[in-house]
């Protein structure tokens, strides 16, 4: 069998050959015709050579564009799907992923291509209402339904997720969480996907996939996922840290100095081909949500009135407290005595003192460990890189400091902090009140959760970015959950391509020789002698 070479060789040796024929019957039709001769069969000579050197030059270009797009097209046969519902506190996103079957290291490289924000709260707050949990889910899983291809609906799987709020309905009432997610399960088990489950994940497994999703849009773990454009801009080669902010819980994670490892808040994450020992805690009750409620609680108690001054709400501002919701809430329960069922929030606007009523809700006792972050839990030296998204990202976004220093930051939040709650309301019309409100307190929360809980120093507080998606992808727990589960779903046989490896490159250089060549033909038929053009014209 004659090899591609060969063959290219033989088409030039043969071009070669005409080519010599062509010039040499080109001066003797020169001579024999003459100036003076008419000239009308050369025209039709030379015009036939022009057609036929396009008509084959067209051939060739149109063979080797088509052989080019046949063998690459990406078949949508071997894409796989997968279905996250992220149960938070506060809200549920419906989050649709794309992966394709042949995996890397055994690994999914996988893909957001759609969320979806249910509309209502958290599944939590149906607690007394159970057989409505599912209700706002619908609308959500009925875009999923239309995004996914209709003949890969039997073989998507669908994972719901339940974070802290779930967490903590399950502390206050067990049989109750059990029945919310059985509901919820009942109403996915509707749809034609392959539903997995329903879970409420442990705050730590929270805290490692929003690491996973992290490094792994930030292709931390891998050259080929995504291009490293913000990896070029922030970020180093070692892996970056994870700052996630709810609102019944916080959760801190990354990769720390190896030889500092003094207690078993340690995780062995293993992902394409590597082991990576990372840090992380979940610290529940410490969301925005639930701090807030921690600080209230501390306030009501040392409370002799029932009418309080709050330096964490604008001036002007005024909230009726009802303490009942205190004593049930599993952060707080049984905490307090107090002779008032409501409080008179007024608020007093002044950054110094609400930072101070804040410190108050951190539990820091002797530490048993080198180092401390509080509630006698461990935290080793933060370095490095890190990433803060959900709350923290939304809060700093509000305060348009997600870029400035630690120094501008404070400042930031105290100017906004002294304004008057008519001024705010002027200035943000749109905003709902209750959310309006509440900004103050967690710009402080978050600079103290950070700066003094966190030990992120002026220094290291550069090296903290404010982000709510990387690559068009959410940053948060979903994705790296879908990765991890990747591991777990077997790879189709791989796509087979139109033409074998050998075959599809020796048609592309057979095809590439030969319109080089006939662009050759046709650039030496132009040139032709000038006693030719004069006839032709």
């Amino acid at each position: 069998m004659r090899t591609p070479v060969c063959v290219a060789s033989e088409i030039m040796d043969l071009l070669s050959r005409r080519f010599i024929v062509a010039c040499g019957t080109s001066m003797d039709t020169c001579s024999k015709f003459g100036s003076h001769g008419k000239g009308s069969k050369l025209r039709k000579y030379c015009h036939f050579k022009y057609i036929a050197v396009g008509l084959f030059l067209a051939v060739a270009l149109i063979t080797l564009i088509t052989v080019v797009i046949a063998q690459n097209l990406s078949s949508t046969r071997n894409s796989k799907y997968g279905i996250v519902l992220d149960a938070g506190s506060s809200h549920t996103n419906v989050y649709v992923y794309e992966w394709p079957a042949e995996k890397e290291n055994n690994t999914g490289v996988v893909r957001q291509i759609h969320v979806c924000e249910v509309e209502g709260p958290g599944i939590s707050s149906y607690a007394n209402a159970v057989e409505n949990a599912s209700v706002p889910l619908k609308h959500c899983m009925d875009s999923a339904k239309e995004i996914v291809p209709q003949g890969k609906h039997q073989e998507t799987p669908v994972y719901l997720g339940a974070t802290a709020g779930m967490r903590l309905l399950r502390l206050k009432n067990e049989d109750v969480a059990g029945r919310v997610l059985s509901a919820v399960g009942e109403t996915l088990r509707m749809y034609p996907f392959k539903f997995q489950g329903a879970r409420i994940l442990g705050g730590d497994e929270e805290g490692v996939y929003g690491w996973i999703t992290l490094n792994y849009l930030l292709g931390k773990f891998t050259e080929s996922i995504w291009p490293k454009v913000l990896g070029h801009t922030f970020f180093k080669s070692r892996t970056t840290g994870a700052l996630d902010l709810g609102g019944a819980s916080t959760q801190i994670t990354f990769v720390p100095d190896p030889n500092n490892n003094e207690s078993a808040d340690t995780v062995k994450v293993h992902l394409y081909g590597k082991e990576y020992m990372v840090y992380t805690h979940s610290f529940l009750c410490y969301g925005k949500d639930q701090a807030l409620h921690l600080k209230l609680l501390h306030d009501v108690f040392s409370s002799k009135t029932d009418r309080l001054q709050d330096p964490c709400f604008h001036q002007g501002y005024t909230r009726t407290l009802n303490v009942f919701d205190l004593t049930t809430n599993p952060c707080t329960a049984c905490r307090i005595t107090v002779s008032h069922s409501q409080m008179q929030i007024q608020g007093d606007g002044n950054y110094e003192k609400c930072l101070a009523s804040i410190q108050r809700i951190f539990n820091t006792p002797d530490c048993f460990y080198s180092s401390c972050t509080f509630n006698r839990t461990f935290l080793p030296e933060v370095s490095g890189e890190f990433v803060a998204f959900s709350a923290f990202y939304y809060v700093m976004n509000f305060l348009n400091a997600t870029q400035k220093p630690m120094d501008q930051v404070i400042q930031t939040v105290k100017s906004f902090c002294s304004k008057s709650w008519n001024e705010v309301k002027v200035e943000f019309p749109k905003v709902k009140e209750k959310y309006l409100s509440e900004y103050c307190f967690s710009g402080v929360y978050i600079i103290s959760l950070l700066g003094q809980r966190y030990n992120f120093t002026e220094e290291k507080w550069r090296n903290i970015h404010f982000l709510k998606k990387i690559q068009n992808s959410d940053a948060g727990w979903t994705l790296g959950y879908m990765l991890n589960l990747t591991n777990m779903i077997p790879a189709e046989q791989p796509y087979r391509h139109l033409l074998s490896h050998a075959s599809y490159i020796s048609l592309m250089v057979i095809c590439s020789t030969l319109v080089v060549s006939l662009l050759f033909v046709g650039w030496m038929i132009y040139r032709k002698p000038k006693c030719l053009r004069k006839e032709i014209i």
